[in-house]
């Protein structure tokens, strides 16, 4: 096999442009009108870059969060769905995680889950969001939904009537899935490595990571999955790359489960090496009433991949929080839906997936993105 240094430079070349090439897509998210950028600091005085767009008295207000190594544009498919469908009568926002995008960097012992639950509590308390509302997240954002929810009722500013969980879990990652990521290496070296020698630190993760990932290469063609991996740690500060690695190994919210009351839907993708099926089936079987939805061809980036799936459920959440059912005729209902192949290219005109989710796709097979989470 090629030398992982070799690999890993050739794998940042190639990945490089296809991230570029989102972003640009998305760069218009800025021009947007009627949007008020924002920065909303936190209670340890961090600054977050929030874009709210819509009236404060919308009738419903819609919440991204993103991923880790990610930031609020790769919600840009879903925000401009939700501005044509509903227009004034939804509030939208979305903000960069501590360490992310705009945000301003962080020390390092605060990149935990908890803590960005802390940070969504402060933005939807600065922001004065009222009334119904759908918290919409995407791997270590839906992480943040959930350890929101696990707040005391008194330490959540808005009780959630809706909850989109997209590629996520409520725990375990250690044990499957990203297993192979927190192990490689020991997220603690790591750390080390950075606060000392960031360019060495960069070299120690490369290394292992192309190793480990390798192994989704399959009949010669290059991971989607490892190439978005050192894109994301290229174009992610190493410290918020690395520093979440050991919240993500001991996060667990599978006791929060049972007390979540909002209308949900969770989302797999059969092909996510990070977050793969089971930790969406367990969630869904926790939570009273909840939709499960499964992609069997799609992989970790499904805002991306299958972006019209996404849409209907965030407009499912909106519907049904005008109409709550009690939680035992949502308990009752309680479903799953199986998307095959076709849902990855089928729906509206405006919701079918573009030549960049293509790219992300290995051909007829499966689809990867991205790093940890």
């Amino acid at each position: 096999m090629t030398a992982p240094t070799i690999f890993a430079s050739d794998l940042l070349v190639e990945a490089g442009s296809t991230v570029e090439a989102e972003r640009r897509r998305s760069s218009h998210m800025s021009e947007r009108p009627h949007t008020k950028h924002l920065l909303v600091r936190t209670s340890d005085g961090v600054s977050l870059a929030v874009s709210d767009t819509g009236s404060p008295t919308a009738v419903h207000t819609v919440v991204f969060l993103h991923g880790l190594c990610l930031d609020q544009s790769s919600w840009e498919r879903q925000i401009s769905y939700l501005l044509r469908r509903f227009e004034q009568s939804v509030r939208v926002i979305s903000y960069d995680h501590r360490g992310h995008g705009g945000s301003a960097a962080a020390p390092m012992d605060t990149y935990r889950i908890d803590q960005l639950a802390d940070d969504l509590a402060q933005v939807l308390s600065t922001l004065h969001v009222t009334g119904p509302l759908t918290l919409v997240g995407h791997s270590m954002g839906g992480m943040t939904a959930l350890a929101y929810l696990a707040r005391p009722a008194a330490e959540r500013p808005v009780e959630p009537h809706g909850l989109v969980l997209v590629a996520t879990a409520a725990g375990k990652l250690a044990a499957r899935g990203l297993a192979r990521l927190l192990a490689t290496p020991a997220p603690a070296a790591l750390i080390g490595l950075i606060r000392h020698t960031p360019e060495h630190a960069l070299r120690a993760l490369v290394g292992p990571v192309c190793a480990t990932l390798s192994r989704w290469r399959g009949h010669g063609r290059r991971t989607t999955l490892a190439a978005t991996v050192l894109a994301a740690l290229a174009t992610t500060p190493m410290a918020t790359a690395v520093g979440f690695l050991p919240g993500l190994r001991a996060y667990n919210q599978y006791a929060t489960l049972a007390t979540i009351h909002a209308r949900t839907v969770v989302i797999s993708g059969g092909a996510d090496p990070l977050t793969p099926p089971s930790h969406a089936a367990e969630m869904s079987a926790g939570i009273y009433g909840a939709d499960l939805v499964h992609l069997p061809l799609a992989g970790h980036m499904l805002p991306q991949q299958a972006p019209h799936v996404i849409n209907d459920a965030i407009r499912r959440t909106i519907a049904q929080s005008q109409r709550r059912e009690p939680l035992s005729a949502r308990r009752r209902g309680m479903r799953s839906v199986d998307h095959h192949s076709r849902s990855l290219s089928q729906g509206t005109t405006q919701e079918q997936t573009t030549p960049f989710c293509d790219q992300l796709t290995t051909p007829r097979t499966t689809t990867g993105f991205m790093a940890a989470g």
